[in-house]
C-alpha cells in the first residue's frame, strides 16, 4: 500500500514538473515573439540587397581613398610631363574624367584647363571637345541657365562622330533635366521633345545594337511614355564587359522605367544595384540614392529611406550639385518627420510589449513559486513515504527472518522432543521391567548410564547446525569485527564455540543473560563476563557491537 502511494506521488510530481517546464517554454516563446514581432513585418526579397548596400555605404570612404590615390598618381605624372601641351592635354583629360562625376569644382577647373591647352594647340576639334566637357560639368552641377547659354554657342559641325555624339547627348540631357526639374504641363512636353530630337541625332551616329545605342533608345522611349518598348530594347545589365559606371547609370534609368510601369519592387532592386555601383566607382553626381530613398519611403521603409536620403545629401554636397540639393531638401523633411513618427509609434509599441512581457513574467514567477512549493511539499511527503517504505521493508525482512528461524527451530524442537520422549519411554519400560523383576542394582546401573554431558553436547551440536543453516556466514562476519589476533579460531569438527554461541542466541532473539545462562548451563555472571571480554576485543565500540551482530543477514 505504501509503495503504491509512493509511486502515485512520484507520478504527480513528474506531471507538475512537466507542466512547469511546458509553461516555461510557452511563456519564453511568447516573450520572443513579442520582442521580435516588430522586425518580423516588412520583410521582402530586397532585404539582402539593402544589407549589401549598407555594407557598401560603410566602405564608401575606402573607395574614395582609392580613387584619390589614382588621381594623385595622374597629378604626379603631369608634374613630370614637362610643358608639352599635347601630353598635358591627355593627362588633364584623365584628371577631368576622374573628377567629372566626383567633384564639380575640380572637374570645372580641369575643363577650363583643357580649353586653354586646346587653344595652345590651335586644334578646333580639341577646343570643341573641351567646351563640351565644360558644358557637361555645368549641367551636372545644376547650372541650367549657364549651361544653355554656353552649349548653344558650341558648333560641333565637322567634329568626329564621337564628339558629336557626346554633344547631342549632353544637349538631350539638358532638356530632360529641365523637364524633370520644372514639372510643368506647358514647358515639360516641349523639353522632352527637344531632348528626344537630340537623342535621335546621337542615335544616327551610333552603331545599332550597341550598349550605348540600346541604352539611349530605351531612355528616349521611356521619356516619351512608351514603357513597354523601352523595356524591350533596354540593354542587359549583366552582359559581359559592362563597366561599373555603365551599370550605375543603366540600373538607375531602368529602375525609373519600372517605377513608371508600377513595378516598385523591381525598381527598388535596380536602384539599389545602381547605388552600390555608384559607391564602388566613387560617383557623387548621381540620382540613385535620392530615387531609392523616395521609393523606400513610398513603401513604408522609413529607416532605410532615411539612410539613403542622408547618403544623397552627402553626395550632392560633396559634388556641389545645386539641383540635387534642391530635390533632396524637398523630401528630406517629409522622411525625417515620418521617421520621428515611426520611432514614436515603435516606442509606444515597445512599451506595450514590455508591459505584456512584464505581466507574463510576473505570472511566470507566481506559477514558478506555486509549483516550487507544491514540489517541495511532494518531496517532503516522498521522503516520509520512502522512509516508511524502508522501515516497512526492514520489518518485512525481519519477519521473513523470524519466520525462517521459527520454522527451523520449531522443527528442531519437535524433533528433539520426540527423541527425548522416545528415550524417556524406553527408560520407563526398562525401569518398569527391573522393578517387576525386583532388581534394584540394575536400576542404579540404568540411572548411572544416562550421560547428561553427551546429551547437552548433542543439543548444542544440533543448535549449531540449524543456526549455521540459517546464518551460513555468521562466523566469518563475526570474525570481521575483530583484528586477526582476536578472531575466533574453531577446533576441528567444531561448528560454534561458547563465544560465538552466546551471540548466536542473541541473533535469534534470545537477549536476556539469564535465559542464555540457563541454555548454556552457565551462571549469569559468566555470561556477562564472556560478553564483556568479547566486546572489548572488537574493533568497534562496545555499545555498537550487538547492533552489528543483529545486522548479519540470514541466507
Amino acid at each position: 500500500m505504501l509503495y503504491q502511494k509512493s509511486r502515485l506521488n512520484l507520478a504527480v510530481t513528474c506531471d507538475l514538473l512537466s507542466f512547469y517546464r511546458a509553461m516555461n517554454r510557452i511563456l519564453g516563446y511568447l516573450v520572443l515573439c513579442l520582442l521580435f514581432s516588430v522586425n518580423a513585418f516588412g520583410k521582402t526579397p530586397t532585404d539582402s540587397l539593402l544589407k549589401e548596400l549598407n555594407k557598401e555605404m560603410a566602405k564608401s570612404a575606402t573607395y574614395d581613398s582609392i580613387k584619390l590615390r589614382g588621381i594623385d598618381s595622374i597629378k604626379r605624372l603631369r608634374l613630370a610631363a614637362g610643358n608639352d601641351p599635347a601630353h598635358q592635354y591627355l593627362l588633364c583629360q584623365q584628371l577631368y574624367n576622374a573628377y567629372k562625376v566626383f567633384s564639380f569644382d575640380s572637374a570645372f577647373i580641369y575643363a577650363q584647363q583643357l580649353q586653354q591647352l586646346a587653344g595652345q594647340l590651335h586644334d578646333p576639334v580639341l577646343i570643341t571637345a573641351a567646351r563640351i566637357k565644360l558644358g557637361y560639368v555645368l549641367l551636372s552641377s545644376g547650372m541650367f541657365t549657364e549651361t544653355a547659354a554656353f552649349v548653344n554657342a558650341i558648333d560641333a559641325t565637322g567634329a568626329p562622330d564621337s564628339i558629336r555624339i557626346e554633344f547631342f547627348l549632353m544637349k538631350s540631357r539638358l532638356y530632360f533635366d529641365l523637364a524633370d526639374y520644372n514639372q510643368d504641363k506647358y514647358f515639360t512636353p516641349s523639353y522632352i521633345q527637344q531632348a528626344s530630337t537630340y537623342i535621335d541625332s546621337a542615335l544616327r551616329l551610333m552603331q545599332p545594337g550597341s550598349f550605348e545605342y540600346r541604352y539611349n533608345k530605351g531612355l528616349q522611349l521611356s521619356k516619351l511614355g512608351n514603357v513597354p518598348a523601352a523595356l524591350a530594347i533596354f540593354p542587359d545589365l549583366d552582359q559581359p564587359g559592362i563597366t561599373g559606371r555603365q551599370l550605375a547609370v543603366s540600373a538607375c534609368t531602368l529602375g525609373a522605367i519600372y517605377d513608371a510601369a508600377g513595378k516598385k519592387d523591381t525598381a527598388i532592386m535596380l536602384m539599389i544595384r545602381s547605388a552600390i555601383a555608384d559607391i564602388r566607382t566613387s560617383t557623387k553626381e548621381t540620382m540613385a540614392s535620392y530615387s531609392l530613398a523616395t521609393l523606400l519611403f513610398e513603401r513604408g521603409d522609413v529607416k532605410n529611406a532615411s539612410h539613403c536620403i542622408e547618403r544623397a545629401i552627402s553626395e550632392a554636397v560633396f559634388y556641389g550639385a545645386r539641383q540635387r540639393k534642391v530635390m533632396v531638401s524637398s523630401i528630406l523633411p517629409i522622411i525625417e518627420h515620418e521617421r520621428i513618427n515611426t520611432a514614436e509609434e515603435r516606442t509606444k509599441s515597445l512599451l506595450i510589449y514590455a508591459a505584456i512581457v512584464t505581466l507574463l513574467l510576473v505570472a511566470l514567477v507566481i506559477l514558478a513559486i506555486t509549483v516550487f512549493r507544491q514540489v517541495q511539499k511532494l518531496k517532503t511527503a516522498q521522503r516520509i513515504i520512502t522512509a516508511a517504505n524502508l522501515r516497512q521493508q526492514e520489518i518485512n525482512n525481519q519477519l521473513v527472518e523470524a519466520n525462517k528461524i521459527k520454522e527451523e527451530y520449531v522443527g528442531y524442537c519437535f524433533n528433539i522432543n520426540a527423541t527425548y520422549i522416545g528415550k524417556i519411554e524406553k527408560l520407563k519400560q526398562q525401569l518398569e521391567q527391573k522393578l517387576s523383576d525386583n532388581k534394584p542394582s540394575d536400576l542404579k546401573y540404568l540411572v548411572n548410564n544416562i550421560n547428561i554431558r553427551q546429551e547437552r553436547e548433542e543439543l548444542f551440536t544440533n543448535f549449531d547446525r540449524i543456526f549455521l543453516k540459517i546464518f551460513p556466514h555468521f562466523v566469518a562476519e563475526f570474525n570481521a569485527l575483530f583484528d586477526k589476533e582476536n578472531q575466533v579460531v574453531l577446533k576441528e569438527n567444531e561448528l560454534l564455540n561458547t563465544d560465538i554461541r552466546i551471540f548466536a542466541l542473541i541473533r535469534i532473539g534470545v537477549n536476556d543473560n539469564e535465559k542464555i545462562a540457563r541454555i548454556l548451563e552457565y551462571s549469569v555472571n559468566t555470561i556477562y563476563a564472556y560478553k564483556t571480554r568479547i566486546k572489548k576485543r572488537a574493533l568497534i565500540p562496545s555499545e555498537e557491537f550487538e547492533n552489528q551482530i543483529m545486522s548479519i543477514k540470514a541466507l
